[in-house]
Protein backbone atom coordinates (compact mmCIF):
# COMPACT_ATOMS: atom_id res chain seq x y z
CA UNK A 1 0.00 0.00 0.00
CA UNK A 2 1.38 3.75 -1.18
CA UNK A 3 1.45 6.05 1.29
CA UNK A 4 -0.76 8.11 -0.32
CA UNK A 5 -3.11 5.11 0.18
CA UNK A 6 -2.21 4.35 3.73
CA UNK A 7 -3.11 8.19 4.36
CA UNK A 8 -6.39 8.09 2.75
CA UNK A 9 -7.25 5.08 4.68
CA UNK A 10 -6.20 6.96 8.23
CA UNK A 11 -8.44 10.16 6.94
CA UNK A 12 -11.17 8.86 5.20
CA UNK A 13 -11.62 5.14 6.92
CA UNK A 14 -9.66 4.85 10.35
CA UNK A 15 -10.71 8.45 11.88
CA UNK A 16 -14.43 7.47 10.96
CA UNK A 17 -14.36 4.23 12.76
CA UNK A 18 -13.39 5.97 16.23
CA UNK A 19 -15.65 8.47 16.02
CA UNK A 20 -18.14 6.11 15.90
CA UNK A 21 -16.65 3.87 18.51
CA UNK A 22 -17.06 6.71 20.68
CA UNK A 23 -20.59 7.09 19.52
CA UNK A 24 -21.44 3.76 20.31
CA UNK A 25 -23.29 3.17 23.67
CA UNK A 26 -23.59 -0.57 24.41
CA UNK A 27 -21.96 -1.50 26.82
CA UNK A 28 -22.69 -6.04 26.50
CA UNK A 29 -20.73 -6.55 23.42
CA UNK A 30 -19.15 -9.49 23.15
CA UNK A 31 -16.20 -10.31 20.40
CA UNK A 32 -14.62 -7.93 18.45
CA UNK A 33 -15.33 -7.71 14.72
CA UNK A 34 -12.95 -6.90 12.04
CA UNK A 35 -14.46 -3.38 10.65
CA UNK A 36 -13.01 -2.16 7.93
CA UNK A 37 -15.76 0.67 7.86
CA UNK A 38 -17.87 2.31 10.89
CA UNK A 39 -19.52 0.23 13.16
CA UNK A 40 -22.38 1.98 15.79
CA UNK A 41 -22.95 -0.10 18.64
CA UNK A 42 -26.60 0.92 20.69
CA UNK A 43 -28.94 -0.24 22.94
CA UNK A 44 -29.21 -1.87 26.20
CA UNK A 45 -29.29 -5.42 24.78
CA UNK A 46 -26.15 -7.80 24.18
CA UNK A 47 -24.46 -8.03 21.15
CA UNK A 48 -22.36 -10.97 20.37
CA UNK A 49 -19.80 -11.67 17.72
CA UNK A 50 -17.96 -14.86 16.96
CA UNK A 51 -14.74 -15.35 15.37
CA UNK A 52 -13.59 -13.94 11.95
CA UNK A 53 -16.41 -11.54 11.29
CA UNK A 54 -16.44 -8.74 9.16
CA UNK A 55 -17.75 -5.20 8.74
CA UNK A 56 -17.17 -3.80 6.03
CA UNK A 57 -16.15 -4.66 2.32
CA UNK A 58 -13.36 -2.24 1.21
CA UNK A 59 -13.82 -3.66 -2.05
CA UNK A 60 -17.40 -2.53 -2.28
CA UNK A 61 -19.10 0.58 -2.75
CA UNK A 62 -19.51 3.11 0.21
CA UNK A 63 -16.28 2.56 1.65
CA UNK A 64 -15.66 6.30 2.69
CA UNK A 65 -19.77 7.12 3.36
CA UNK A 66 -21.36 4.64 4.96
CA UNK A 67 -21.68 2.58 8.19
CA UNK A 68 -23.07 -0.01 9.43
CA UNK A 69 -25.82 -0.13 12.48
CA UNK A 70 -26.82 -2.65 15.11
CA UNK A 71 -29.50 -1.61 17.46
CA UNK A 72 -29.99 -4.08 20.45
CA UNK A 73 -32.61 -1.72 22.37
CA UNK A 74 -33.80 -3.69 25.35
CA UNK A 75 -32.04 -4.98 28.46
CA UNK A 76 -33.44 -8.74 27.44
CA UNK A 77 -32.92 -7.52 23.47
CA UNK A 78 -29.62 -10.34 22.31
CA UNK A 79 -28.26 -10.03 18.98
CA UNK A 80 -25.56 -12.61 18.00
CA UNK A 81 -23.38 -13.30 15.32
CA UNK A 82 -22.11 -16.58 14.16
CA UNK A 83 -18.19 -17.59 13.03
CA UNK A 84 -17.30 -16.11 9.37
CA UNK A 85 -19.90 -13.83 8.62
CA UNK A 86 -19.61 -10.90 6.43
CA UNK A 87 -21.55 -8.02 7.35
CA UNK A 88 -21.16 -5.64 4.15
CA UNK A 89 -21.29 -1.49 4.10
CA UNK A 90 -24.22 0.21 5.30
CA UNK A 91 -25.97 -3.15 6.47
CA UNK A 92 -28.33 -1.72 9.59
CA UNK A 93 -29.74 -4.91 12.25
CA UNK A 94 -32.15 -3.20 14.31
CA UNK A 95 -33.51 -5.71 17.18
CA UNK A 96 -36.18 -5.21 20.02
CA UNK A 97 -36.32 -9.13 20.72
CA UNK A 98 -33.27 -11.20 19.29
CA UNK A 99 -31.80 -11.73 15.79
CA UNK A 100 -29.43 -14.46 15.55
CA UNK A 101 -26.74 -15.28 12.21
CA UNK A 102 -25.59 -18.26 12.19
CA UNK A 103 -22.02 -19.38 10.53
CA UNK A 104 -20.76 -18.56 7.41
CA UNK A 105 -23.35 -15.85 6.54
CA UNK A 106 -23.04 -12.48 4.04
CA UNK A 107 -25.42 -9.94 4.70
CA UNK A 108 -25.17 -7.66 1.35
CA UNK A 109 -24.58 -3.83 0.95
CA UNK A 110 -27.82 -1.45 2.77
CA UNK A 111 -29.62 -4.30 4.28
CA UNK A 112 -32.08 -4.48 6.76
CA UNK A 113 -32.81 -6.78 9.27
CA UNK A 114 -35.57 -5.30 11.75
CA UNK A 115 -37.52 -7.66 14.23
CA UNK A 116 -40.20 -5.21 14.44
CA UNK A 117 -42.93 -3.45 12.87
CA UNK A 118 -42.01 -0.63 14.92
CA UNK A 119 -45.58 0.90 15.37
CA UNK A 120 -48.60 -0.48 16.13
CA UNK A 121 -50.77 -0.82 12.61
CA UNK A 122 -53.61 0.58 14.68
CA UNK A 123 -53.96 4.68 14.47
CA UNK A 124 -55.18 4.98 18.31
CA UNK A 125 -52.25 2.67 19.63
CA UNK A 126 -49.92 3.90 16.63
CA UNK A 127 -47.94 6.29 19.26
CA UNK A 128 -47.95 4.10 22.61
CA UNK A 129 -44.10 2.20 22.29
CA UNK A 130 -46.01 -0.83 22.70
CA UNK A 131 -44.48 -2.56 19.70
CA UNK A 132 -44.84 -6.01 17.67
CA UNK A 133 -41.64 -8.23 17.77
CA UNK A 134 -40.21 -11.86 16.98
CA UNK A 135 -37.37 -12.94 17.06
CA UNK A 136 -35.29 -13.66 13.33
CA UNK A 137 -32.67 -16.82 13.11
CA UNK A 138 -30.52 -16.68 9.90
CA UNK A 139 -29.42 -20.02 9.98
CA UNK A 140 -25.88 -21.36 8.89
CA UNK A 141 -24.49 -20.74 4.92
CA UNK A 142 -27.17 -17.66 4.24
CA UNK A 143 -26.66 -15.25 1.78
CA UNK A 144 -28.68 -12.28 1.83
CA UNK A 145 -28.28 -9.93 -1.19
CA UNK A 146 -27.99 -6.16 -1.52
CA UNK A 147 -31.03 -3.90 -0.36
CA UNK A 148 -33.10 -6.71 0.89
CA UNK A 149 -35.36 -6.42 4.01
CA UNK A 150 -36.15 -9.27 6.54
CA UNK A 151 -38.40 -8.43 8.91
CA UNK A 152 -39.59 -9.89 12.33
CA UNK A 153 -40.31 -13.64 12.66
CA UNK A 154 -38.37 -14.98 10.22
CA UNK A 155 -36.10 -18.35 9.77
CA UNK A 156 -33.92 -18.21 6.83
CA UNK A 157 -32.93 -22.07 6.55
CA UNK A 158 -29.92 -23.29 5.86
CA UNK A 159 -27.54 -22.45 2.70
CA UNK A 160 -30.30 -20.46 1.29
CA UNK A 161 -30.04 -17.36 -0.77
CA UNK A 162 -32.08 -14.22 -0.95
CA UNK A 163 -32.05 -12.18 -4.14
CA UNK A 164 -31.18 -8.52 -4.36
CA UNK A 165 -34.01 -5.89 -3.59
CA UNK A 166 -36.04 -8.86 -1.99
CA UNK A 167 -38.52 -8.37 1.15
CA UNK A 168 -38.69 -11.45 3.16
CA UNK A 169 -41.97 -11.62 5.74
CA UNK A 170 -42.12 -15.44 5.94
CA UNK A 171 -39.89 -17.95 6.27
CA UNK A 172 -37.63 -19.25 3.87
CA UNK A 173 -36.72 -22.88 3.85
CA UNK A 174 -32.98 -24.31 3.72
CA UNK A 175 -31.16 -24.46 0.32
CA UNK A 176 -33.88 -22.36 -2.06
CA UNK A 177 -32.98 -19.39 -3.36
CA UNK A 178 -35.97 -17.13 -2.65
CA UNK A 179 -36.48 -13.44 -4.35
CA UNK A 180 -39.32 -11.00 -5.00
CA UNK A 181 -41.12 -8.30 -2.79
CA UNK A 182 -42.68 -10.52 -0.68
CA UNK A 183 -39.87 -12.68 -1.43
CA UNK A 184 -40.84 -16.15 -2.88
CA UNK A 185 -38.83 -19.86 -3.37
CA UNK A 186 -37.83 -19.42 -7.37
CA UNK A 187 -35.64 -23.02 -6.77
CA UNK A 188 -34.10 -25.50 -4.88
CA UNK A 189 -30.49 -25.12 -5.00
Amino acid sequence: MSIVDKLKQLIFVKSRIWKYKLLSNCNNVIGKPKLFIPLLLKGEGKISFGDNVQIGVVAAHYTYSSYNYILASGKDTEVSFGNNVVMANGATIQATTGISLGNDVMIGINCFLVDTDGHDLDPEKRMDGDVKSAKIKIENNVVIFYNSVVFKGVTIGENSIIGACSVVTKDIPPNVFAAGSPAKVIRNL
